[in-house]
């Protein structure tokens, strides 16, 4: 990768580049990812990349990095749905590439990242805690595609309870319908991507 500062590329128009350390923290960038991401080199500088990345997509991407951090892989492309300054989130072409020094551990990894296509999808930019723990397992056994009478048995609720939970649930996240909760859910990044049984994330819960 181009040491910071380097090269014709580290300045191109509609190329994003940042530095990260093991934690995946970013250390620096270039004025394209300030302008994407922030208004000046002081405000994306020590935030966590995952800040950056729309709630729904944390965990696949995550375990693509974590293949970086531990040595099974040298770098890794593809896609992810970022979160941009002005809470519009986009698509985006990602490389990223784990550089070494003189030991076999990973000293910093660079991303290079090309975009955009905004996408019309719900974005949090920070994750309340919106659920308590009974909505929590309601939500993700609606999720799992478990019905109402054995959602009560596992919980200990009568049927009315788990229908009242449901009902506080289409409140919140205004939806009308069983379906359209769980996938809102999963568009808030509410639901674990790429898990099952499904998971609520536990940053939105109470």
């Amino acid at each position: 990768m181009i040491p910071p500062g380097e090269g014709p590329l580290f300045d191109q128009p509609g190329v994003s580049m940042v530095c990260l350390d093991r934690n995946l923290t970013v250390q620096q960038a270039n004025q394209e990812f300030f302008a994407r991401f922030g208004g000046d080199s002081a405000q994306p500088c020590g935030r966590p990349f995952a800040d950056l990345v729309h709630p729904s997509a944390h965990q696949p991407l995550l375990r693509k990095f974590s293949g970086l951090t531990e040595g099974r892989r040298d770098r890794f492309t593809g896609e992810m749905l970022a979160v941009g300054r002005d809470g519009q989130a986009f698509t985006a072409s990602l490389s990223a590439c784990a550089v070494r020094s003189s030991t076999p551990d990973v000293s910093a990894i660079w991303v290079m990242m090309t975009s955009d296509e905004p996408v019309d999808i719900d974005v949090m930019p920070s994750r309340k805690k919106m659920l308590s723990e009974v909505d929590a397992r309601i939500l993700e056994g609606i999720a799992a595609g478990v019905s109402t009478v054995p959602l009560a048995a596992r919980l200990y609720l009568s049927r009315q309870g788990v229908e009242y939970h449901v009902t506080c649930l289409f409140r919140k996240l205004r939806v009308p319908n069983r379906a359209a909760l769980v996938s809102r859910a999963y568009s808030m990044g509410v639901l674990k991507v790429g898990v099952w049984p499904p998971r609520v994330v536990e940053d939105f819960v109470k």
